[in-house]
Formats: C-alpha cells, sequence, structure tokens
C-alpha cells in the first residue's frame, strides 16, 4: 500500500542519501521522493511516497535518524498533491490538433513546437497527469520526465473547503 510522507529535515548535506538508503536498506520502495525548501532556511520538506504494508515501522526509523524534525503522514482526502510533467509528442500535421485539443481538455501548456512534435507542461493530481499521459500515448512519446510527488496538508480550520 502507497503511502504519502511529508518530512521535515534540517537543510544539511547528506540528509537525503541518508533517508533514501535508509528506506531502501530496509526494503521499503520509494515511488517517489521530491526535496526542496520550506518557509524556514534551515529546514527542507521531504515529500516521500513510500509502498509499506507496516507504515509505523518507515516512521520509526526515519525517526531514528538526527537530522529528521518531524515526520507527518499525508490522507490524501486531507491533502493537496501535485507532480509536474514535461512531455514531448510526436504530433506531425496530421495529429497535432488532436494532440492540442487533448492538452487543452486537461490544461496542459505548449512549451515547445517543432516540426514533428509538441512538447507540453502540466501540473496537477498525480491520477490527472498519469491519466494525460495514457491518452498521449498512441500518438508517440519521444521524451518524457515527471516530478516527484509534492504534497501538503491542508489548513485543519479549512479542510473541508477545496479549491473548484
Amino acid at each position: 500500500m502507497q503511502h504519502t510522507l511529508s518530512v521535515l529535515v534540517e537543510d544539511k548535506a547528506g540528509v537525503l542519501a541518508r533517508v533514501s538508503s535508509l528506506l531502501a536498506r530496509r526494503g521499503f520502495n520509494i515511488h517517489s521522493l521530491a526535496v526542496g525548501p520550506t518557509s524556514e532556511a534551515h529546514l527542507s520538506r521531504m515529500t516521500i511516497v513510500v509502498e509499506a504494508p507496516e507504515l509505523e515501522q518507515v516512521k520509526k526509523q526515519l525517526n531514528k535518524l538526527v537530522n529528521v524534525v518531524k515526520i507527518t503522514e499525508l490522507d490524501p482526502t486531507d491533502s493537496v498533491e501535485q507532480e509536474v510533467m514535461l512531455i514531448r509528442v510526436a504530433a506531425g500535421s496530421g495529429k497535432r490538433t488532436e494532440v492540442l485539443e487533448l492538452a487543452q481538455i486537461f490544461g496542459a501548456t505548449v512549451v515547445d513546437v517543432s516540426p514533428s512534435s509538441i512538447m507540453l507542461s502540466m501540473t496537477g493530481p498525480p491520477r490527472e497527469v498519469n491519466d494525460f499521459l495514457e491518452l498521449l500515448r498512441p500518438y508517440g512519446i519521444v521524451e518524457l520526465v515527471k516530478s516527484g510527488r509534492v504534497a501538503l496538508a491542508r489548513d485543519a480550520k479549512n479542510r473541508r473547503l477545496k479549491a473548484v
């Protein structure tokens, strides 16, 4: 089962390597790992999507690391999760209109065009990004890169209010 963890860590060299190697040594499959700065200069936030039958064991192992400040499991219904994808799709003149229509439906942006392909950028919930990717596969994926998942818990006071 996949779990999304938000892990605040000290912004120091080697922390990412220690976290990922600890999880790998314990046999936990990391599905996605994204790291970035927080509003506090000395802290970074890791968003880790891990495949683990027993999440408490993952948390215990991570808490043993000196540079880990706080671990929070994010409930998908009470958090916002996003991914970024850049994708170059084979789209000659005959298929270009179809690809552009799909991009419009999914809110993707055209970032580069050549005579034989279109590069698109899409940001959204992981499921929507994956759905868009699957619809583009028949056209021919030339290149693809996706970020790891990033996520934040909704404000506790406003968890019932969700943006449209």
